[in-house]
């Protein structure tokens, strides 16, 4: 499990992506570079982690599923994932 406050951080992040996206890409497409240094460092959406969404680790995230490899095989043992199965041959 990430700290709190890593997660907490990432939360923040994601906000204020959403919140300046329009602002970034009326800037971008009028050349406007200048005025992209005046926006906050975090508003930039390269600044983003991707993390698992139950625990928070950023390695071995499986971007389909929104989680880490460790919580998809749990979930996926426990029957949580519907249409994955554990391979059997």
């Amino acid at each position: 499990m990430a700290k709190t406050s890593v997660i907490a951080r990432q939360t923040k992040r994601e906000k204020l992506v959403a919140t300046y996206s329009a602002k970034r890409k009326a800037l971008k497409e009028a050349g406007d570079y200048a005025g992209l240094d005046k926006l906050p460092r975090n508003a930039s959406p390269v600044r983003l982690k991707n993390r698992c969404k139950l625990t928070g680790r950023p390695k071995g995230y499986m971007g389909k599923f929104g989680v880490c490899r460790n919580v998809f095989r749990e979930m996926a043992s426990a029957g949580k994932i519907p249409g994955v199965t554990k391979a059997s041959w």
